[in-house]
């Protein structure tokens, strides 16, 4: 949710990020509501005053002149009820339209409809030459029986897979090697260094999630819709989510969080969930799209000042993680268009995949700024004992299905085995993937 405050002082620049996040809601009504709200909050606090003032008097005065405070007093009591249920009818009308407002997107971020617009912003390794011609992970999975996307489909429907044999344990190399990572500070230490970034290193705290939760949660954490990308359990009124982020973001709901304890930072291991409604057609065979897969997310709560560092920093952690696995990938800004509602800033990774002879989405990295905490009443106790609401950041530590495609269409051989990058052999006893 927007700083109230900002949507009065700034319509101009609220009405053009609805616009250019394709976003269509009132401004306008939204101005003239917050208007007549606060007219009556000010009035109401007048009678308060008003009421306070006379009920002081009580105790001191004489029997005739108590009568006349106390009806006083009453009337005053039955007006101020007037104005309260006055208030409750705006804000019922305010409050949604509020929440449809997406955030509204730093300077940097390019404008542009969809992700034709992305701004690449760095790129890092060469593509492999290949003496043959490569193949997509899903042929590679089917000669390996690694992959079996068809009894997957028999047992559950399209978009699932069964991940077996040797992939299934790269998969836990992965998870290792990236928990490694991520609660190493001395690791940490060095990407911030090699990154120039100053910030705190502190290790992210490793956490196993509930993957249900409360459609009131979801939607405080501006993740509800489209409800047509969730999966619904109605008996029980709960939703499977689409990711670590979702519980781990409102996992600090209406609470304050001590300074000396942020950045507070997390790593979630989840499956994820995602009906994939408006993907129709797109990436039917092998493991990029799916119902179900899993994925290691980063979140973190930090005070307004680092913010922007620590997403960048995410990005920096990201890319440790990619040069690490040999993998060519560049780092993209994505625009206006193609961003989420909520984010302030996205920033993406995109991997070569020489079977599709193409950069795909692998990484995001979401700046958020105070929009979510908002919602979430996440705020942070500042040691002087105030409080300011937290920034957050999310962001993809490895999409599993997404980053084992990548390595097998990467280190494949003409005789269809798959090599294994060097920095995970250690965790998972083999250094190829062969028939």
């Amino acid at each position: 949710m927007l700083d109230p405050k900002l949507i009065r002082d700034n319509p101009d620049a609220v009405i053009k990020a609805a616009k250019d996040k394709k976003v269509v809601v009132d401004v306008k009504k939204i101005l003239k509501l917050d208007a007549e709200k606060r007219k009556l909050q000010t009035e109401s606090e007048g009678i308060r005053a008003e009421q306070k003032k006379l009920s002081a008097l009580i105790p001191k005065a004489v029997a005739k002149e108590r009568a006349k405070l106390l009806k006083d007093t009453m009337k005053l009591k039955e007006k101020l009820q007037k104005f309260e249920v006055k208030l409750q009818k705006l804000d019922a009308e305010l409050q949604p339209l509020l929440w449809l407002l997406p955030n509204v997107p730093d300077a940097d971020v390019p404008v542009g409809p969809d992700e034709s617009a992305n701004k690449p912003i760095r790129m890092w390794g060469e593509p492999r030459s290949f003496a043959f011609t490569p193949k997509q992970h899903f042929e590679l999975g089917a000669m390996l029986d690694v992959l079996d996307n068809e009894r997957a489909a028999k047992t559950s429907g399209a978009r699932f897979t069964f991940v077996k044999g040797k992939l299934a344990l790269l998969q836990f190399a992965l998870l290792q090697h990236v928990m490694r990572i991520v609660t190493s500070e001395e690791t940490l230490a060095h990407i911030a260094k090699d990154a120039d970034l100053n910030v705190d290193t502190r290790p992210f705290i490793p956490v196993i999630p509930p993957v249900l939760i409360r459609p009131e949660m979801l939607n405080r954490m501006a993740r509800l819709e489209p409800k047509d990308e969730r999966y619904h359990i109605p008996s029980d009124d709960l939703y499977l989510i689409g990711s670590a982020e979702h519980t781990l973001g409102s996992m600090h709901a209406d609470e304050a969080i001590d300074e000396q304890d942020a950045p507070r930072r997390y790593i979630g291991y989840s499956p994820s969930f995602r009906r994939e409604a408006g993907s129709y057609g797109k990436d039917t065979r092998g493991i990029i799209r799916l119902h179900q897969f899993d994925k290691l997310e980063l979140e973190s709560f930090t005070l307004p000042d680092v913010s922007r560092k620590e997403q960048e920093f995410f990005v920096a952690i990201q890319e440790h993680l990619m040069q690490s696995l040999n993998l060519p990938h560049r780092v993209v800004m994505v625009c206006t268009g193609d961003m989420g509602g909520p984010d302030a800033r996205q920033i993406d990774i995109e991997t070569w995949m020489p079977g599709q002879d193409a950069y795909r989405e692998t990484h995001s990295a979401d700046f958020m700024a105070d929009y979510q905490a908002r919602r979430l009443g996440t705020r942070i106790r500042r040691k002087d004992g105030s409080h300011v609401y937290a920034h957050m950041n999310d962001g993809t530590a490895a999409a599993m299905g997404r980053l084992l495609a990548c390595i097998m269409e990467n280190y494949q051989e003409e005789d269809g085995s798959i090599g294994v990058p060097e920095v995970l052999i250690p965790y998972c006893g083999f250094d190829k993937i062969t028939k």
